[in-house]
């Protein structure tokens, strides 16, 4: 038979590991977190995205993909959209971060969200933060491919997209079996006009000069990781994974440490 003493810490024990598998359920749900994945063009971010997002049945939100099927539905939120980019004007913010978190709600309870694309500034880095508050969520992990500018330059020179759905091809590391035609959807492969000289200088500009400032804003939240993105497709998703197992397995502890207090040390 325990002992009163024993009794109780096994009481105190089996409530903190109840209390604390509460607390990881409300923080990634059944299936997964909300990650963030940050990277120039050309760094592979939206390979990586489909990838992780299959692998840890989280849902991918392509920016990009979102405009696209917003219009195309005509949604108040799109036809907004369209009306500035048919002035050669920048959507403005809140009909971006109105987007994405309209299409999160919508996601089932227990799934996790994979942001690609979303967000490039620290005004939307902090719109999306608030507006995720509304809805009890939050982010949860940043990642950074890490990609030398050079590396970039070269990715972006060869790269095509298929017109029909943007898959993505590059005629050095990833081309098609067939010359100019989509594996996915038969569809004619081409190269978008800013992937070529200047544009492409001037895209690279202004992510070093703006969305990498993210770095720090995610950070300062301690949920930014950094991975070298010079690697082969499968490396960099190996070392993704990785990654976001270690860092559930550090919020894991830290959660763990902060409930050992409920522990009696004497009776």
């Amino acid at each position: 038979m325990r002992t009163l003493f024993e009794g109780v810490t096994y009481l105190f024990q089996y409530t903190e590991e109840w209390a604390l598998r509460c607390v990881i359920d409300s923080l990634w749900g059944e299936n997964g977190m909300n990650i963030i994945l940050i990277g120039a063009q050309g760094s592979g971010k939206g390979t990586q995205a489909g990838l992780l997002a299959q692998e840890l049945e989280l849902f991918h939100l392509a920016s990009g993909d979102l405009f696209r099927q917003e219009m195309a539905e005509e949604t108040e939120l799109g036809v907004k959209a369209q009306a500035f980019m048919d002035r050669g004007e920048l959507v403005p913010d809140e009909i971006t971060i109105s987007m994405v978190l309209n299409r999160i709600k919508r996601l089932p309870v227990a799934q996790g969200v994979l942001l690609d694309g979303f967000p490039r500034t620290i005004p939307q880095a902090k719109a999306l933060d608030s507006g995720l508050q509304t809805i009890a969520q939050q982010i949860d992990l940043a990642v950074y491919l890490d990609v030398p500018r050079e590396e970039l330059l070269d990715r972006l020179s060869g790269r095509y997209i298929c017109q029909a759905h943007q898959h993505v091809y590059n005629i050095n590391s990833k081309p098609s079996r067939v010359p100019g035609i989509c594996d996915i959807d038969g569809s004619e492969l081409t190269q978008r006009s800013d992937d070529t000289g200047e544009a492409i200088q001037k895209r690279l500009d202004i992510f070093f000069a703006e969305t990498i400032r993210l770095l720090d804003y995610y950070d300062r939240q301690h949920k930014l990781a950094q991975i070298n993105g010079n690697q082969g497709i499968y490396q960099v998703q190996d070392t993704l994974l990785e990654t976001i197992e270690q860092h559930q397995d550090a919020v894991v502890w830290q959660l763990a440490g902060s409930f050992s207090s409920l522990l009696p040390k004497t009776f």
